[in-house]
């Protein structure tokens, strides 16, 4: 238990079973939790990374090498750890790609700090220094990057295609296949993606990505409208609609009970018979509703009484029940329909069209297919594989491909890859650490040291001798020309990064570098840590001292 000496007496400042860690051995502690961390994922980075097999509680297994995924199925409890996994969400979340490279600098930037702290330079000073060099690498990101236009499909295809580069479903399958799952993420980018006020934006969520286990990755399609994982609701409905009439519906197409204590008192069988006709005209004058908007193809965001569904399939009309939200809003965006929340309020003007509405079946399970709309603003890319594992890294792979051609036209600029801007991003600043002179410039040059992790990393994982080729590098990037040199991993040499067409957008680097530094910077300014749960998580083997060993007893 916590406890002061005051005057002899002793005075309890924190409950029974807290512990607390103080000044130096608190910055220790996270230091070494957050370099843990980052090394689980470091070995990931690249297209020569390695996966990482994580086995839940419940025996589920995920394989992977996607640094969000990995930090988030890994239940991390340490609360520096936790700082950490933070890093890789806002990266996923802004970017959608670079989440293993933040975490690796940031755990990087943290062991340098701690370098330089067991030298007696104080955090504040650290901190300072690091603040000003993450400032000073979004100026040199500014210079060394070229720009991009969404009208640039060879671009922009290149940087879909290294994104997906370190993953396991890109590297398995052939060249071909990897450029073929580019340009479906390429097409599905720009035509979403909308102009206005000068400005490209692209919503992610309008690009759905659906999955079916069977087949092979290169059976990916991209589809001009929505694929909903529903079934038509009854057999005697139309199963292919060409040239639909799309009605989307947020009211139930069956009689609702209502919500206050109700009771119907039936006496005789001609008022059963009465009571059963009336419901029967009211779900008939629901569909006549329906019908009369002219609509071939209902999509219904609640149930559809079975009463209600016979009537629809006699008029020819096919409906689909319990469609999630997300996906009328994406049916909405796709074939242009209004949701009508009330069956009263349905129109002709609130009708969508799509060249083809069909039921098929994919995997042995039913799915409707809302295809050919005209210049849909959400379309969807269905992703195929052989087996569960690797439709669901494949998954990924698009989703990290999206984020990285997003940013890219929406920032508009692109620099090369390969480690080779982070080298130049490390050059520079040493250049200006001694600009700035006094104590910061260190920590300025520590951090152009956490910087230069990448290059070293994709350098080790290609098998190369990391030391030589950073030397290598270091020297190629002191001539301004060299500027695009990095580390080929295939051939495992230095290379000209822009000759191999190896590129990658601007802001996943600006903000990857934003994050880590932002993160370094927070748990640097800890000098105390006190948990009041039991006894406080205690530090990776390896480290200095634990969160025990701190009762004033």
């Amino acid at each position: 238990m916590a406890q002061q000496q005051l005057g002899g007496q002793q005075v309890y400042v924190l409950p029974e079973g807290a512990a607390r860690l103080l000044g130096r051995d608190a910055q220790r502690t996270n230091i070494a939790v957050a370099k843990a961390v980052a090394d689980v994922v470091r070995t990931t980075l690249g297209p020569k990374g390695m996966d990482k097999m994580l086995v839940s509680e419940l025996g589920d297994i995920v394989i992977t090498n996607d640094g969000a995924t990995i930090l988030e199925e890994m239940n991390v409890e340490h609360p520096a750890g936790k700082i950490m996994v933070e890093i890789a969400k806002t990266q996923d979340k802004e970017v959608g790609d670079g989440t293993t490279t933040s975490v690796v600098i940031a755990g990087e930037m943290l062991k340098k700090a701690g370098e330089l702290l067991d030298q007696g330079i104080h955090p504040s000073t650290i901190i300072m220094g690091y603040k000003m060099a993450a400032i000073k690498c979004t100026d040199i990101l500014k210079d060394i990057s070229s720009p991009v236009k969404l009208e640039d499909t060879v671009i922009l295809t290149k940087i879909a295609s290294i994104s997906m580069g370190s993953k396991t479903v890109a590297m398995g399958s052939s060249k071909d296949s990897k450029d073929y799952l580019a340009d479906l993420v390429v097409k599905a980018v720009k035509q979403v993606a909308e102009k206005g006020n000068g400005k490209i934006t692209v919503d992610d969520d309008f690009i759905k990505v659906e999955k079916k286990e069977g087949g092979d990755i290169s059976d990916t399609q991209y589809i001009n409208g929505v694929v909903v994982d529903k079934e038509i609701v009854h057999g005697g409905m139309p199963k292919k609609i060409v040239n639909a009439k799309i009605a989307l519906i947020d009211s139930a197409l069956e009689i609702e009970k209502t919500e206050t204590d109700a009771k119907i008192e039936i006496t005789s069988p001609d008022q059963m018979g009465a009571f059963l006709a009336q419901e029967e005209k009211m779900l008939k004058d629901m569909v006549e509703k329906v019908a009369k908007s002219g609509a071939t193809a209902v999509f219904c965001q609640k149930g559809i009484d079975d009463m209600a569904q016979h009537f629809l399939a006699k008029k020819g009309i096919a409906a689909v029940r319990r469609v999630k939200k997300s996906d009328m809003d994406k049916l909405a965006k796709a074939t242009g329909a209004k949701v009508a929340t009330s069956l009263d309020d349905l129109s002709e003007k609130d009708l969508g069209a799509a060249g083809l509405v069909e039921e098929r079946k994919v995997a042995g399970e039913q799915m409707v297919f809302v295809e050919n709309c005209k210049d849909p603003k959400s379309v969807t890319i269905f992703v195929r594989a052989s087996t569960k594992h690797v439709v669901d890294e494949g998954e990924r792979a698009i989703i990290d491909a999206i984020g990285a051609v997003s940013s890219a036209v929406e920032e508009g600029r692109y620099v090369t890859g390969g480690g080779s801007a982070e080298m130049q991003l490390a050059t520079q600043l040493r250049k200006y650490s001694t600009e700035v002179g006094g104590r910061e410039q260190l920590a300025i040059q520590a951090f152009a040291d956490a910087i230069e992790s990448i290059p070293k990393t994709l350098a080790e994982s290609a098998g190369m001798d990391a030391i030589d080729a950073l030397v290598s590098l270091r020297n190629k990037h002191k001539a301004k020309e060299n500027a695009n040199y990095g580390i080929n991993v295939y051939a495992a040499k230095i290379d000209d990064m822009e000759k191999l067409g190896v590129i990658e957008p601007v802001k996943v680097k600006r903000q990857a570098i934003a994050s880590a530094s932002e993160a370094a910077e927070m748990l640097l300014r800890i000098d105390d840590m006190i948990s009041s749960k039991g006894k406080a998580p205690s530090m990776p083997p390896g480290g200095h001292g634990g969160m025990g060993g701190m009762d004033m007893d």
